[in-house]
């Protein structure tokens, strides 16, 4: 491990003098990119620097206690020695998870998409559910949300939304909520008090940049369209919704959140970007997934990933076996638990991947 640290000490100082150059301050890209590694270094040198440490301190302690007569002393030095050794074994365990390769798409922002399942009416209210739990944890974390197009339900919630989420490290934290979500619940139309079952698709889709994806307008068909649902009678009248297809893939994006049209395009393009390069991200999590055997981030859309029943109050998060009786927080926002036990899987998966035992 001694070694592994020293590796990471060489690049930390390589790029501890690379962030203050000129011409990287002047390339905005590589400075934010230089100046994350940064800030993921410095936390394995911290740890890196303790280790150490309490190395010397148990070296120190074992030496005393082989070579020291007086009893007070050695009395001591064997309590230095469990307290250093405790340390150090959660301390290792600290280092091992912060030594696993970090993805570097969990870095991207991403857009969201949450599409009524079965159901009928009562998905389009979950799907609206879902919508505001997404919302108020992304508020939490001190994200921001933007809404990018919409598709109101009959009774309200939706039939789809689409939203982008800004902030750091944020498809590290959303990329576990895709999949199928399924609500056990009294519908409001329901006279009788029968519990029904109903489901929602959430897609979450990391943001492409344009060195990501190759995007060819030429490959794009255009149809500009007037907006439908509520916004005013500019909206509903002038052709500012826009729809996009890729030609060679069949892929398609929408938008008509806004009044122009320019920001519409600006927006699917954004949108159908992030498909293209989703598209291509899902083919290599279904390998890794396949060689794990496991579903906890393999973007398998289809697999039931949660279920939130109501006359129990309890979320049952399906791939790590955990159940929570806490759903009116979660609902209102509060999943961190269930992504920080998700990523506690996730890492556990690829230590074992990787030869190292937890």
């Amino acid at each position: 491990m001694l070694e592994r640290l020293r590796i990471v000490k060489q690049r930390f100082d390589e790029v501890s003098d690379l962030i203050i150059q000129p011409d990287i301050i002047s390339d905005q890209k590589r400075y934010v990119k230089l100046n994350k590694e940064y800030k993921d270094l410095k936390q394995l040198v911290d740890k890196g620097d303790e280790y150490k440490t309490l190395s010397d301190n148990i070296s120190e302690a074992k030496e005393i206690i082989s070579n020291e007569s007086d009893a007070e002393m050695i009395e001591m030095a064997q309590l230095e020695l469990d307290e250093a050794s405790g340390k150090l074994v959660t301390l290792e365990e600290e280092i091992k998870y912060l030594l696993i390769p970090k993805d570097p798409e969990d870095a991207k922002n991403v857009m969201v998409e949450i599409r009524a399942g079965t159901g009928g009416d009562e998905a389009s209210i979950f799907a609206g559910d879902l919508y505001r739990m997404y919302t108020k944890f992304c508020s939490d974390k001190g994200w921001k949300t933007e809404l990018v197009d919409v598709s109101d339900g009959t009774s309200g919630g939706f039939k789809e939304v689409i939203f982008s989420v800004t902030g750091e490290d944020v498809y590290g934290d959303m990329k576990f909520e895709a999949g199928v979500h399924r609500v056990q619940r009294v519908p409001q139309t329901e006279t009788q008090g029968r519990v029904h079952t109903s489901a929602a698709t959430v897609m979450v889709l990391p943001e492409a940049e344009e060195f990501d994806v190759e995007l060819d307008m030429k490959d794009v068909k255009i149809i500009r369209t007037t907006s439908t649902g509520p916004g005013g009678q500019s909206v509903n009248t002038t052709y500012s919704a826009i729809q996009l297809k890729h030609i060679p893939t069949g892929i398609e994006a929408k938008c008509q959140d806004q009044k122009s049209q320019h920001k519409n395009l600006e927006k699917a393009i954004k949108v159908l970007r992030s498909r293209l390069y989703e598209a291509e991200l899902a083919k290599k999590q279904a390998e890794d997934s396949a060689r794990r055997k496991s579903m906890v981030s393999s973007g398998d859309r289809s697999a039931k990933i949660r279920t939130y029943n109501y006359p129990q109050g309890r979320v049952t998060e399906h791939r790590i076996g955990l159940t929570l009786y806490d759903l009116s927080n979660i609902i209102n926002g509060d999943i961190h638990k269930i992504v920080e036990e998700l990523k506690l899987a996730e890492n556990a998966e690829k230590l074992k991947e990787s030869g190292e035992v937890l």
